[in-house]
């Protein structure tokens, strides 16, 4: 058994029942964790009683998505670890086409399956990730048709909630970053591997059906808003040395700006403010991805990307 399924779970009971049948009706049955992060929906009950061959982690309180996730991955004795949300349901050998393209792709820290909206399969939730020169992470085809998204290629970072990673390369990059908490970790841990010159991957073979916004109820909200702008003024802090950041500020600005007028039109203007001013506090006192000339190639590359998915965005 080369991969192990690491679940986290915050009061999704509703959800967790469907995507564990989903991978125990799969052609291999693969080990599986789950993370439960206090849930008060009795998450933790329901796995022990109906899923007793899944191991079950139930921390006493919400740590977060990274704290979880960092956990069961820790906990995981494979070669391979696939990240899942719990309001998912698994595809019939989606694991086993993960496995082959990392094998594919000796290079590859992560590797997407193609994420289906669970009300309309016929759309693309995530086919990847993206990440572009204003700051703006997206989701790769979202709302767009499945059929359009049918080959395999490199994306900027995997969406943690459907991928598969290779375990031993945490070693060398480090684990989610727990000060994320949530929102933006999986973008952050692929971009610090595209800094070291792993790449990550897209498996349109493997395909998973998504709910979305299962836990924190909707595609818009408060806690989403504020968790987003905060973290993404970290990331740029800690991923972009000084330079890259004076060469991308303009983008940056406007950025920021557009996001900020979007939000306050949705009465959540006060909640992005707060999340940057949070951002800048806990940049601030966190430590940059260390700067080597030897990844240099590995910046300029990375750079010309996020110009190049700034055009990808205005298309999109």
């Amino acid at each position: 058994m080369k991969t192990t399924v690491v679940i986290p779970n915050y009061n999704g009971r509703n959800y967790l029942q469907d995507c564990l049948t989903s991978l125990l009706e799969g052609s291999e049955v693969p080990a599986i964790i789950v993370v439960d992060n206090g849930s008060a929906d009795e998450s933790a009950a329901m796995v022990k009683e109906r899923f007793p061959m899944v191991k079950l982690i139930a921390l006493p309180e919400n740590r977060g998505f990274s704290a979880a996730v960092n956990i069961g991955i820790r906990e995981a004795g494979t070669e391979y670890v696939f990240l899942l949300n719990n309001d998912t349901v698994v595809l019939k050998d989606t694991i086993e086409e993960l496995e082959a393209a990392m094998e594919r792709h000796p290079k590859a820290f992560s590797v997407a399956a193609k994420m289906l909206q669970m009300k309309n399969p016929e759309l693309i939730d995530s086919a990847g990730d993206f990440y572009c020169a204003s700051g703006w992470a997206f989701a790769r085809g979202k709302d767009r048709k499945n059929e359009a998204f049918s080959k395999e290629t490199s994306v900027f970072s995997a969406c943690a909630g459907a991928a598969l990673y290779r375990k031993a390369v945490f070693e060398k990059i480090g684990d989610f970053d727990e000060n994320h908490f949530a929102y933006l970790e999986d973008l952050d841990v692929g971009y610090r591997a595209r800094i070291y010159g792993y790449e990550n991957w897209y498996a349109p073979d493997a395909v998973v059906y998504h709910v979305g916004s299962g836990t924190s109820g909707s595609r818009y909200n408060h806690f989403k808003t504020r968790y987003s702008s905060r973290n993404n003024i970290y990331l740029i802090y800690k991923n972009m040395p000084l330079l890259q950041i004076i060469l991308n500020l303009p983008f940056l600005a406007a950025g920021f700006l557009i996001k900020f007028l979007f939000f306050a039109l949705k009465g959540m203007g006060k909640e992005y403010l707060a999340g940057i001013k949070n951002g800048f506090s806990i940049s601030m006192n966190h430590r940059k991805v260390p700067f080597s000339v030897k990844h240099l190639p590995n910046y300029c590359k990375i750079q010309l990307e996020l110009w190049e998915n700034m055009f990808r965005r205005i298309r999109a």
